[in-house]
């Protein structure tokens, strides 16, 4: 006797969490404000008493209601529900747990490997938001508490949110996709380090008339000295990142995505919700459901 069959479950995609527009102009204020935070000591004259050290308050008390606004923002163009702040939770813990595995050793710092897979899967808006938590988050773990705190989320955020928008999710998979991946991990530890060497360099003086900013001066010269002083002080730093990030990615890349995306799949973040009427039952989503609708 032939046992009936029932239609196949439509395969479900992997959807990162969706940047609405309210989210888009609370990362669009944030990048702002942290360009401007950076780069502001480029611009200053001599007497404008030049110190991160002072405005770092400043930028931790605007950084901190912005990223609370992208996060409600997400949640309020639904892009992020219950399940996406759980797993946030629980990434930015990994991710501060693993920092203090390698950072004062050479720059190997394992975390950004996990940041660099987290963004490609989750999105850039989830990224930028994991990327900034998790660098508090460790920050506090390892007593890394300083004015250096709030550029180092800033420069994290941007870290795991360019690697959301690296192009195609749908069709980049396997050994093409990790090679993009690593790529853009050797080419993202080099730009963190910059960035923050720029956020340093402004504070030291005195050595050498090669390396040191000069405030006041053309832009284009202090740009040469600060690049002579990347060379002469942290590209062996930085180079055993983007190294521990590239072979983190190319060995355990394709597990931990592949676990990344199952769990993507079944929190269903894209879902609609509904209700069956008159069980008292808990929600479910609606992809979860059979297409029959019978529920199996």
């Amino acid at each position: 006797m032939n046992r009936p069959t029932h239609p196949a479950r439509p395969a479900r995609r992997t959807r990162p969490v969706r940047i609405g527009p309210r989210a888009a102009v609370a990362l669009v204020l944030v990048t702002l404000i942290g360009i401007a935070a950076f780069g502001w000591p480029l611009l200053a004259d001599r007497q404008s008493g030049l110190a991160h050290s002072q405005d770092a308050p400043w930028l931790f008390a605007a950084l901190l209601p912005l990223l609370v606004a992208v996060v409600v923002a997400t949640i309020a163009d639904n892009g992020m529900d219950a399940k996406a702040v759980a797993m946030l939770g629980v990434l930015a813990a990994v991710g501060a747990a693993l920092r203090p595995l390698g950072a004062g050793t050479a720059g190997l710092e394992p975390m950004f490997f996990l940041l660099v897979l987290s963004g490609r899967v989750l999105g850039p808006g989830f990224g930028f938001v994991l990327g900034s938590v998790t660098m508090f988050a460790s920050a506090l773990l390892t007593g890394g508490v300083g004015p250096w705190m709030p550029f180092q989320m800033l420069a994290m955020g941007w870290f795991a949110l360019g690697a959301g928008l690296l192009p195609g999710p749908e069709r980049i998979r396997g050994r093409a996709e990790l090679l993009m991946l690593a790529a853009y991990g050797c080419v993202g530890a080099f730009a963190y380090g910059t960035i923050m060497n720029l956020q340093g360099w402004v504070l030291l003086q005195g050595m050498g008339q090669g390396i040191s900013f000069h405030p006041g001066e053309p832009v284009t010269a202090n740009l040469a000295r600060f690049a002579a002083y990347c060379l002469a002080t942290s590209m062996g730093w930085d180079l055993g990142r983007a190294v521990l990030t590239v072979v983190l990615t190319l060995t355990l890349g394709a597990t931990l995505l592949k676990a990344l995306r199952r769990a993507t799949r079944r929190a269903a973040f894209d879902a609609p919700v509904s209700f069956a009427p008159g069980t008292g039952a808990e929600p479910e989503p609606a992809l979860e459901r059979g297409t029959n609708g019978s529920g199996g």
